[in-house]
């Protein structure tokens, strides 16, 4: 009788279920135990489910109903919640209906119990202290063949000969390489997202392109299937966890694909700012800042779509804003990520990013975030974090990806030093930083997926690339680097960003050679990895490249000297761009050096004195100074 009870019960729940079909619920799930305890569901169904009257109710006590009322668009209905402080993990039976003459609808909503390892094992945090690795998982590596393309997807293709379509690699490719990043000594994973891109090829630059980069979302509680989907998600991030490596996620608040149901059945009208005709933002961030700016030219910045297949997000709204912000504390919760990176930032709203960080670190203390804003000054860079302006807005971001270093540091490699030329640009822009509340977690770098490879940039040349290599891993902030740079892979964006997006050599079985061993990489490849691996481990254990004070000397002679120094240890860096032998003058660096007697060069780990020490043209050292 009780397995007759029990399976009636649960034919009951399936036919109820199943009326529920056509309805989705966002967000998809929440927990007890947590910060935030009042939700606004958003419910979508693909037919009317609005009334002029409505109410709800729900099946058992841990959830109260606050309100519950239609959208513009009468397929969508919001329902306040409160989630009660005693409530257990559960299902729980929500139904609403128009008060008079009206069907009633039901839905089943989870809550699930928080974790108690965040800010331990998982959501912890990236600092000055991680090594950062970008990668884009569908050209990292191909760990299930499988779901390289699906017929029920818009875009049903994979084609590796065609470097504009995808290619089939996964988070599972990812995963299978974690001891390969830690032999690197990389610290963190940074990955393009991976939320659901069912978009079709869309003409970008006169080429029909693929949104295998993932920035092209058409629904934010979905990882993408060719990916793995969410358990592929969940497996991998518990997988790196356990390794010891953190995961950063990469977020999209600007905008979504033109296949959202956000755009293509949007639950308001002002969800998206429309305009009469394509038009798009004037990409100039002063328009946030200025002064004597306009309204006009600000208004252009925030609301103009990137390209005609990406709506452009209303974030002023508080029905979408609210959506955005309940989503991204979901993610971290539901797959424990540590940190966010924040793409196109200088382009969203500023209260609405302003109350989303706020609201992630209400709910998770030791989450971090870096926001990109691609400026042209440090004064650009600042003003999209904590900053030390005395201005009208302050944006609340901690750390910025930062772009003016990695031009300057570009431009050291590239120029022969000047008065604002070469490596006097980089001392330049270091002067600088008294502009941010802590330079310290702005993210540092010499180039990403949307920038010409840095090999190519100085001209292939290995030794000013040891030169950016040291300055990277020994500067303030959080390094990363772009896959491949270790492998020293090259190319320029021209004709489109595809040529700096190539595959990793070894991610897919039938590649002729695997460059993820040292057997399958080359004398060159095999330098690279080994300088930036020794390098990388030295810092993970070096408490003053990863959280000390810096203090730099003016350029002389085209040799730039700085040191990292903490109460523990002092790393001396010199890089020698000038054409004459360098004999450093210890007179000159006796507020940091004095004491010491000694420097053993972190590369060749050998130990000269101070005094015989000499630093030839060309050359680049990262030395630890000896008592």
């Amino acid at each position: 009788m009780k397995n007759f009870c029990f399976l009636a019960t649960m034919l009951l729940a399936s036919i109820n279920l199943l009326a529920q079909d056509n309805l989705t619920v966002y967000p998809t799930n929440w927990w007890t135990g947590m910060k935030h305890k009042n939700l606004t569901l958003l419910v979508k169904s693909t037919e009317a489910i609005g009334s002029p009257k409505l109410a709800a109710s729900v099946n058992k006590k841990g959830i109260s109903i606050k309100e519950v009322r239609s959208m513009e668009n009468n397929h969508y209905v919001k329902i306040n919640i409160a989630i009660d402080s005693n409530a257990t993990p559960g299902l729980y039976t929500i139904r609403f209906g128009g008060i008079v003459g009206n069907t009633w609808k039901s839905f089943q909503f989870e809550l699930k119990k928080k974790s108690t390892d965040d800010g331990k094992s998982r959501v912890r945090g990236v600092t000055s202290e991680d090594f950062t690795y970008l990668l884009m998982p569908d050209r990292f590596a191909n760990g299930d063949p499988s779901n390289d393309a699906f017929d029920d997807m818009r875009d049903k293709t994979s084609d590796r000969a065609n470097k504009f379509a995808r290619h089939g690699g996964d988070l599972k490719g990812v995963q299978d390489h974690l001891e390969y990043f830690k032999d690197l000594g990389i610290t963190t994973l940074w990955f393009t997202p991976v939320f659901d891109n069912d978009m079709p090829k869309m003409k970008e630059n006169n080429t029909d392109m693929a949104g295998y980069h993932g920035y092209w979302f058409t629904d934010h509680y979905k990882v993408d299937k060719r990916f793995g989907g969410n358990e592929g998600y969940k497996t991998l991030v518990n997988a790196a966890h356990q390794k010891g490596l953190k995961i950063i996620q990469d977020a999209i608040y600007n905008h979504v694909g033109l296949y959202h149901w956000i755009y293509q059945d949007a639950p308001a009208k002002d969800w998206i700012n429309e305009w009469p005709s394509f038009t798009g933002p004037n990409h100039r961030e002063e328009t946030m800042f200025d002064p004597y700016g306009s309204k006009f030219d600000k208004n252009n910045m925030v609301k103009g779509w990137f390209v005609p297949h990406l709506p452009d997000l209303n974030l002023a709204n508080p029905d979408l804003s609210t959506f955005l912000v309940q989503h991204a504390i979901w993610s971290v919760e539901e797959f424990g990520i540590d940190g966010y990176r924040i793409d196109t930032y200088k382009y969203c709203d500023e209260k609405f990013v302003n109350r989303v960080n706020e609201e992630l670190k209400t709910e998770f203390p030791q989450l971090t975030t870096f926001v990109e804003a691609w400026v042209n000054t440090v004064v650009g860079n600042a003003y999209f974090v904590q900053n030390n302006f005395n201005i009208p807005f302050k944006h609340n971001a901690p750390g910025a990806i930062d772009f003016s270093l990695c031009f300057a540091m570009q431009a050291g490699m590239n120029q022969p030093a000047g008065w604002t030329e070469g490596v006097n640009r980089v001392y330049m822009t270091l002067s600088q930083d008294l502009v941010y509340k802590n330079p310290l977690n702005n993210c540092i770098f010499l180039d990403n997926h949307d920038m010409d490879r840095v090999y190519s940039v100085i001209g292939e040349d290995w030794n000013k690339m040891k030169w950016g290599l040291n300055w990277l891993l020994t500067m303030r902030g959080i390094p990363q680097i772009f896959y491949g740079t270790e492998l020293l892979m090259k190319n320029f964006k021209n004709p489109t960003d595809a040529e700096v997006r190539y595959d990793f050599p070894g991610g897919w079985k039938e590649d002729a050679v695997n460059k993820f061993t040292a057997a399958g990489r080359n004398e060159k490849e095999n330098a690279a990895y080994n300088y930036i691996s020794k390098l990388a481990h030295f810092r993970q254990s070096s408490s003053a490249l990863k959280t000390g004070k810096t203090i730099q000397f003016i350029v002389r002679d085209g040799v730039y000297v700085y040191f990292r120094y903490d109460a523990k240890e002092t790393v001396m860096v010199v890089t020698n761009t000038g054409s004459k032998e360098f004999t450093p003058d210890w007179a000159m660096y006796a507020e940091v050096a004095a004491g010491f007697t000694k420097a053993w060069n972190v590369q060749t780990e050998t130990t000269t004195t101070l005094t015989d020490l000499k630093i030839q043209p060309g050359d680049s050292q990262v030395l630890k100074l000896i008592k």
